[in-house]
């Protein structure tokens, strides 16, 4: 859709903003707009806490001057000639790059699949409150559990990009999230929690709720774990929560060219079991994070990064991809109207030809979730972290709630041996089934 297809004022303020910021001297300019609607519901035990309807809308303008770029933002409309003031400033302060090369050039863009709801875009609170009712309901299905806190955030919104090479790119997109935490109680305490994510309306959120109660009640009773190295399964949210911290941020080619990765020179390579297949895909349908376009206007696609054990390639924006005579993956992304594009996955996707029945042919411990992995080495992949509803299992029998284990070791190390089970799901921007690795516990 052009910019000048719809009718809201804010793509009008877009074209002045761009062309007060070539009044300002800006050789190149950009500017990315963003119109959004977000209904939140907040629970607090068993009771809604707030329930919200909040509107934002905003715009940011990268400005460059002799390839140094300025930026600057704003949700007030008033001030567009200061902003363009200021962005144009910042970038004259910065001086010179010579790396820089350009802003994007218009290309054709594919719209894609299952990114937009209209009954999630008109959803009202009260609306939202009985989604987040429902989990509360599914919740008191499992006795000796109780709600902590959690959930429902419905949200809407446009997005655009528009710039002096003629880039006019608009989409209108909607999600949903729900999320709970439970706390059991037996001879002991134990805590448990479940998610749903969506870029549709989720019409039923009991069984979140009732997830949530049950992981609480089966962690009760966790016995002192047996140290060592074992076979250990981490869920879908544990290994995203591993994966975001250690391999991730040396699979962008911001950490590569500035010397932060540990796959720097090691394209064509094995890095890991001939099995694993990793692709970042921002075209997937219904993922979290498809668009027709990232945050610079550069088309979605998908980019193959590891393949039979392979790596492949790395993830661009416009600049990194200059800086080496490419073309960018399409790999820009932004918090907001306020943030300026980085390098960054859209729906890193891990699978594999050869998946298995993980939790039927393993003798060892299952993690559902972590906590600490913020903590990893970026740079190494070395990570220590504590597992959260963590279990023994063996097959035939039934799993043994855990009460404390540690987890130790190298992402690198675990990619060489690692099982890919089938139970694949969107955490957030990273799309994974269980997997299974070996690596060294410490129980207590």
């Amino acid at each position: 859709m052009k910019i000048s297809d719809t009718s809201d004022s804010l793509t009008e303020y877009a074209d002045q903003l761009l062309a007060l910021a070539k009044q300002e001297g800006a050789e190149e300019a950009e500017v990315f707009g963003v119109l959004g609607r977000s209904v939140d519901i907040d629970l607090r035990k068993n009771v809604v806490e707030l329930a919200s309807e909040s509107f934002h809308r905003g715009l940011g303008l990268r400005a460059v001057v002799k390839g140094a770029v300025g930026f600057s933002s704003t949700s007030d409309m008033k001030l567009l000639a200061s902003v363009a003031r200021s962005a144009v400033r910042a970038a004259r302060a910065r001086g010179s790059d010579e790396s820089w090369r350009s802003l994007p050039f218009p290309e054709k863009a594919v719209q894609p699949e299952g990114v937009f709801d209209a009954q999630l875009e008109g959803i009202g609170p009260e609306v939202c409150i009985d989604q987040a009712e429902s989990m509360l309901q599914g919740c008191a299905e499992v006795q000796g559990v109780e709600p902590v806190s959690g959930g429902v955030v419905c949200a809407s919104g446009t997005s655009f990009v528009i710039n002096t090479h003629g880039i006019e790119l608009l989409e209108t997109s909607t999600l949903m999230h729900a999320s709970l935490e439970t706390i059991a109680r037996g001879a002991d305490i134990a805590t448990g929690s479940e998610f749903q994510n969506s870029r549709t309306l989720l019409t039923s959120l009991g069984e979140v709720g009732k997830a949530a109660a049950e992981m609480g009640r089966a962690s009760l009773g966790g016995v002192k774990a047996e140290s060592g190295t074992f076979e250990v399964l981490l869920k879908p949210l544990a290994f995203a929560e591993l994966l975001e911290s250690t391999l991730l941020p040396s699979l962008s080619a911001d950490s590569v060219q500035k010397g932060r990765s540990s796959l720097t020179g090691r394209v064509g390579e094995i890095i890991s079991a001939e099995s694993l297949r990793v692709m970042d895909d921002g075209l997937l349908a219904g993922g979290m994070d498809s668009s027709a376009f990232d945050g610079e206007g550069v088309p979605s696609q998908k980019n193959v990064l590891i393949e039979e054990g392979v790596l492949k390639g790395f993830l661009y924006d416009s600049y990194t991809a200059g800086k080496e005579g490419l073309r960018s993956t399409g790999n820009a992304v932004r918090s907001g109207y306020s943030d300026v594009p980085r390098v960054g996955i859209r729906n890193l996707i891990v699978s594999s030809p050869v998946a298995h029945d993980l939790l039927a042919e393993t003798k060892g411990y299952l993690v559902n979730g972590l906590i600490g992995a913020h903590t990893a080495n970026s740079i190494s992949g070395d990570f220590s972290v504590e597992a959260r509803n963590g279990f023994w299992v063996m097959p035939g029998e039934e799993a043994k709630p855990i009460r404390s284990l540690m987890l130790a070791g190298n992402i690198f190390d675990l990619l060489r041996d690692i099982e890919v089970g089938t139970d694949r799901r969107m955490v957030g921007a990273i799309v994974t089934p269980t997997v299974k690795v070996r690596m060294k516990v410490v129980g207590s």
